[in-house]
């Protein structure tokens, strides 16, 4: 048994402007009591939950983070540069969700550590089988590390 698994709640958190993707995100979840779905809109916003800053004080540190690529303000490459080059943030897996299948994109994820990409699917099932698989994979085949590893 994983170190999440023995958690009453399972914290992820989605980093994702796109508001209809964001419920569908949600929609995946929503029969597994076990999830806690936290929604940054934005890349400054993202790290600034994760550092616990201003209205995110007392913010759960994530056991997964869904990261798109393409936000305002911060981008997604910039904010996985940062989450993979702090101390504190680095161990947290980052699935990179995101819309394009650039080779361009992949490589650059992989190159800032990201931990999986996957390109979101425009067909409703195929999107929550998909989130199924994530979920099955990081929270009951993988061991991930305890938050205050």
């Amino acid at each position: 048994m994983t170190a999440v698994q023995r958690k009453a709640r399972i914290q992820i958190l989605l980093v994702e402007d796109n508001m209809g993707d964001v419920n569908l995100v949600r929609e995946s979840f929503a029969d597994n009591e076990s999830v806690t779905l936290h929604v940054a809109e934005d890349g400054i916003k993202a790290l600034a939950f994760l550092r616990r800053e201003t209205e995110y004080r007392n913010a759960p540190s994530p056991d997964l983070i869904l990261l798109d690529l393409n936000l305002p303000k911060k981008d997604g490459r910039q904010v996985l540069r940062e989450i993979k080059s702090d101390e504190a943030l680095k161990q947290i897996p980052v699935v990179v969700l995101t819309s394009s299948r650039a080779s361009t994109d992949i490589i650059a994820a992989y190159r800032l550590h990201s931990n999986s990409y996957i390109s979101k699917p425009a067909d409703f099932d195929e999107f929550m089988e998909v989130m199924g698989s994530v979920f099955r994979y990081w929270f009951k085949t993988s061991e991930l590390p305890s938050p205050a590893s």
